[in-house]
Parts: C-alpha cells; sequence; structure tokens
C-alpha cells in the first residue's frame, strides 16, 4: 500500500538498485571459463556429460576437447549439473534488481513497471555490461480501464475504454521501450468484489494492433470465463492460470488450438490461499536465508487468511495437467512484487509446485529455460546451445530427477561472469544486517492499555501511552476513495469507551480498506521493538464489512492481516502477532483495526484496546 510518499520511496529505492548494479561492477570482461566433466540439461533434455566452455560472454563449446588456452578458469563439473540461466516469465520489477541473478534467475520478463525504471538496466543490456543482474524484459504499462486493475497502485498511468483507442494506446507504449503489450480481463470475479475491465472488443483490437507492430500480447485473467474470452481475441499468452474451477481438456484443447502459451504464477496464489509457501522454501533450503534481507524474508512468509491452499493445489493440478496434456507450453513465473514472494527466490518455489502438480522435474525446469524463451522470442537464451549468451546455473546433484537439486546452487554465470563475488557480498551485508540485531523492546504499559479513547468538545480524542498515537487510515494512500468518521461514545461491557468507526469502503481500490491505525514510534511509520507483546487484544461489534487487524513492520512492502469476525453483540477479539503471518514485532510501524473487502456502509466499534505482554 503506498501513496505519494510511498511511491517516491519506492522510486528510491528502485534508483539505488540501479545505481548499485550500474557502478558496483561496471564492464566485466568475461573470462574464459571451462566447466568440465558436468551433466547437461540443455533447457529440454539431458545430453550427458560434457566440457562446456564459456569464452566472450558466449557459450563457446558444448563438448569442448583439447587443452584449455592459458588463463582458463576451469570448474570441476563432477556430480554436478549445468542448466540454462532461469528465466522468471512474470514479475514486477520495481526493486531488489540485484537479487534474481544470485538465485540463478538471469532474466526477468516484467508484466508491469515504470517503463523509465526499466530504462538503465537496457542500457547497460545494449553495452553488453550487465553481467551483476538479470536480464529485464518489459510491459511497462499495462492496458486497463479507469478504476481498473494496474491503477490501484497509485501511478498515473493511461488508460482507454475502446477499441478505437488501442492503435494510439499500443503505439505509445511501444515508443516509450514495451518490449510486448500486457492486457487486463479483470472484473473481479476471483478477488470477490466487482472491478470495471475492458471489454472483450478492446482487447481483440488491442492484440491486433500490438500484432501490427510485431509484439506478443498477453493478458492478465485470473478466470475461466475471461481467459477463453482472452484467447478467442487473439491473446498469445496468458500471465496467470485461472484459479476459479477446473477447466477440463476443453480449455485445454482451446489453449492449444490457438497456439497459447500460459504462465500459471502457482506461487503468488498460494500465498493468496492461506499458505505461506515461501517460508516452506526457506525452511527446505536455509542456504537461501544468507541470501535475503529482513524485507525479503519478511514477504516470503506473508499468506492471507485461512488455509485454503488443498482447493489451490487440486485446481491447479488439474489445470496444468491437461494444458501439459494437451501439448501448451507452460512458463515458470511468480508474479514476484506481490506478498508472499521474493524475486529469485520464488522461481524455485514455483519450480517445486509445478512439479507438485504433475509436471516431471526435466518438464518444470523447461518451463523456466527453453520455454519461455521460445515464447517470448528470445533466441539467444534459455538452452545450453553453442552461440547462444553465457547465461548458465550449475548446481548440485541432478535437478532432472529430483527437483530439489536446482536449490543447491554451485554457480551462476551471468554473459560468462561468475557471480560468486556477488552473492559472497550478498551474504555479507544480510548477516551485518542481522548483526545489528533491533532495538530493546520497548515496555508496555503496567495494564498493556494502548487504547485511550475520549471525546472533547463532540470529537474524538485518541491517545496512546507512547508512541505517535492513534489516527484514521484508509486506502486513499493507494488512491482508494474509501472513508472512515470517528467518534467516541458509550462504553463497552468492561466500562471502557467506544471508539466508533463509520464509513464506506469503495472499488476504487481492490482491497478496500478504512478505520485506525496507531503508531508505535517517536515520529510517524518510525519502527520500534514490540517484542515485549504477543498479541493485541480489544473488544468489538460491527456489521457490514469484513474485518482485520493490519500490522505494518518496517522493510515489508504490504502490511500482513490477520482477520476477525464480529457481529451485532460485543465479543473480546485477541489477535496474536504469529498470526498476522509476515508482520515483524521487532520492527513494527503500526498496528491497524480496519473493515476491508466488502463495499458499502459499514460500522465498527472497538474498546479497551490492549497489548498482551509476555
Amino acid at each position: 500500500m503506498m501513496g505519494r510518499l510511498g511511491r517516491r520511496l519506492l522510486a528510491l529505492v528502485a534508483a539505488l538498485c540501479a545505481g548499485l548494479v550500474a557502478h558496483g561492477v561496471g564492464a566485466v570482461e568475461a573470462p574464459t571459463t571451462l566447466i568440465r566433466n558436468v551433466a547437461v540439461f540443455d533447457g529440454e533434455r539431458t545430453i550427458g556429460r560434457h566440457d562446456v566452455l564459456l569464452a566472450g560472454g558466449r557459450i563457446a563449446a558444448i563438448d569442448f576437447r583439447g587443452t584449455p588456452a592459458a588463463g582458463t578458469v576451469v570448474v570441476e563439473g563432477k556430480g554436478r549439473t549445468l542448466l540454462p540461466g532461469l528465466i522468471d516469465s512474470h514479475v514486477h520489477a520495481f526493486q531488489a534488481l540485484d537479487i534474481p541473478l544470485l538465485f540463478g534467475v538471469t532474466t526477468q520478463l516484467d508484466m508491469f513497471m515504470a517503463i523509465e525504471d526499466a530504462r538503465e538496466t537496457k542500457a547497460r543490456m545494449a553495452r553488453g555490461e550487465n553481467t551483476a543482474a538479470a536480464d529485464l524484459f518489459t510491459a511497462g504499462t499495462l492496458a486497463t480501464v479507469p478504476h481498473g486493475h494496474g491503477t490501484e497502485y497509485g501511478l498515473a498511468i493511461p488508460t482507454l475504454t475502446t477499441p478505437g483507442e488501442a492503435e494510439a494506446w499500443v503505439t505509445a507504449r511501444i515508443a516509450e521501450g514495451s518490449d510486448y503489450i500486457k492486457i487486463i480481463d479483470e472484473p473481479g470475479t476471483t478477488v470477490g468484489r466487482v472491478l470495471p475491465t475492458l471489454d472483450v472488443p478492446t482487447i481483440r483490437a488491442l492484440v491486433a494492433a500490438a500484432h501490427r507492430h510485431g509484439k506478443l500480447a498477453v493478458v492478465h485473467a485470473q478466470s475461466l470465463a475471461t481467459a477463453t474470452d482472452s484467447i478467442n481475441a487473439g491473446a498469445d499468452g496468458l500471465m496467470h492460470l485461472f484459479i476459479d474451477t477446473d477447466g477440463g481438456d476443453a480449455f485445454a484443447a482451446l489453449a492449444r488450438a490457438h497456439h497459447v502459451f500460459v504462465t500459471p504464477t502457482y506461487t503468488v496464489f498460494e500465498g493468496f490461499f492461506g499458505r505461506a509457501g515461501g517460508a516452506i522454501l526457506l525452511q527446505q533450503n536455509p542456504d537461501f536465508a544468507a541470501l535475503l534481507g529482513k524485507a525479503a524474508t519478511a514477504s516470503l512468509h506473508q499468506s492471507f487468511g485461512e488455509d485454503r491452499s488443498a482447493i489451490l493445489d487440486q485446481r491447479e493440478a488439474a489445470n496444468i495437467m491437461a494444458l501439459h496434456r494437451a501439448g501448451v507450453p507452460l512458463l515458470a513465473g511468480t508474479d514476484s512484487g506481490n506478498p508472499g514472494t521474493w524475486y529469485g527466490a520464488s522461481l524455485h518455489r514455483e519450480l517445486d509446485l509445478l512439479v507438485k502438480a504433475g509436471l516431471t522435474p526435466s518438464e518444470a525446469l523447461t518451463a523456466a529455460t527453453a520455454a519461455p524463451a521460445k515464447a517470448f522470442r528470445l533466441p539467444d537464451r534459455g538452452r545450453i546451445a553453442k552461440g547462444l549468451v553465457a547465461d548458465v546455473l550449475l548446481v548440485e546433484g541432478d535437478p532432472t530427477a529430483d527437483i530439489g537439486a536446482v536449490h543447491q546452487i554451485v554457480d551462476v554465470w551471468k554473459d560468462g561472469v561468475s557471480a560468486a563475488p556477488l552473492r559472497a557480498a550478498q551474504r555479507a551485508k544480510v548477516a551485518a544486517e542481522l548483526a545489528q540485531g533491533a532495538a530493546p523492546a520497548i515496555p508496555l504499559p503496567a495494564d498493556g492499555r494502548i487504547g485511550l479513547f475520549s471525546s472533547a468538545g463532540g470529537k474524538a480524542v485518541l491517545a496512546a501511552p507512547f508512541g505517535v498515537g492513534w489516527s484514521a487510515t484508509t486506502d486513499a494512500i493507494m488512491a482508494g476513495k474509501s472513508h472512515v468518521d470517528l467518534a467516541v461514545t458509550g462504553a463497552a461491557p468492561n466500562g471502557q469507551p467506544a471508539l466508533v468507526m463509520t464509513g464506506a469502503l469503495t472499488v476504487d481500490f481492490p482491497f478496500p480498506w478504512a478505520g485506525v491505525g496507531f503508531m508505535p514510534g517517536a515520529k510517524p511509520f518510525a519502527p520500534v521493538n514490540l517484542s515485549s507483546a504477543t498479541a493485541i487484544t480489544f473488544w468489538a461489534r460491527g456489521q457490514g464489512a469484513a474485518f482485520a487487524v493490519l500490522g505494518f513492520s518496517a522493510g515489508t512492502q504490504r502490511p500482513a492481516s490477520a482477520a476477525f469476525a464480529v457481529g451485532a453483540d460485543w465479543k473480546q477479539v485477541t489477535i496474536p502477532f504469529d498470526r498476522i503471518s509476515g508482520f515483524d514485532p521487532h520492527a513494527a510501524t503500526m498496528l491497524a483495526i480496519i473493515a476491508t473487502t466488502t463495499p458499502g456502509p459499514f460500522r465498527l466499534e472497538v474498546a479497551d484496546v490492549r497489548l498482551v505482554g509476555r
């Protein structure tokens, strides 16, 4: 969730990342490297053991014979597998540009970002100097309607509503530098509320315009109905696999007949179905954590609501395997930039999930190498073949037999340059961050009460024993239009004054919210250590919306949340911090009690808000 300040901060983060990549390494001449006696997965199949030579930033030989030239770096490949650098086919690359490469992801396909944030990376690619980061191809601005999906992130973007606007809109995107066109077909059927979206004639016109300019047109569609409409409108690819139902063999046959490729993005849906798959990845691969800072780790631990992942697993397995049996190309993508994901690391989770759905390890690896290179017309990468760019990944073991071996990274080469120094530097950076530790935990009031609510002159007075205190919070910081009015009146069952929140949630933001937030720091959003508490508790009653506690912590992309249910009668609510998945009390910046999800008027009353001590 970000407003003007948030957008500026994200832009600063992106600029800093780009600057570090641009100036930390600069132009590095690729040494000649011989990877000796290594099993080779060429992007489609295992081709046996070979001596692979990298020279001049390219794969110079697959089966090198003879004596290597003086100065050649020789790497032992026995017991190891060499495969093409991984390609993440769905990211939002507004930050952490230097991280994917450390996990073997040498190319990112971005599906929506501020196009100016891609230009520095593209310039380094053109100069042959992008050895310290994954290459980036981008859709730039996506095609959507006013107030449709994609407009909620506080970034002003050009929209359209009619077929007649399509040609000019596509022409403008290509002039800005978009590598392909991304289209939104999202009426909100899978997010629980109605969204305006492009109609089929306009999608068809956008696809046709993209094709006239020689560009691919890909679509965001998360339901069987919108996926079907998008294919019939001529889309080249679907950037999600619908999650509302089992499409069966009929949908797979339709996709096959129209030569469409599909990127399931299983990983991001996993989090939204209540399972923190990123946390599972880190538990199974503790070495990954050494490359990830606090923000990345917190994001990977995020999930939303109760665990409904069994439903998701059933649908994903059915749809993925139906598409696979029909011969529809499947691409591995993560939707990184969203909660529950992180760049580079989440592609490893996606590979695990594709195998869980029924693909063989080799088929899953193809979905992250040769398949996206072919689908997105990137003929210089995605395979181990002579003359292609030397973007390769060396792992222990055989990932074509056990997909877990792909996580056992020995080294990554980008344009023939080893990423080992970058990986070592990142480990040192993360270790230093962790060594700093958290500030001492702040002491709690004797009774734990942090909500000191009263009324003066007919206005609500929201006091607190420490920190900035309480204030209204809404989705307005994300360009939403939900609102809330505050009053203090009456008393809860235990005699405490009640804070009354009345307002309305609107459809201008996909996850609308309105309520009150408590900032425990001396300045707004200053982090403090609240680990002296284990939970927040309060009395509440309400109607007209779903309700939740949000936990904001420093460095995380978005707040973590835990839902609670109340009705017309007063009820005591206790939310343990460990239920607010992804919230770090050691670096807490705000706790909020909100109405959310359901558009329309709401009323929420809370009283006697306390922190529960250890």
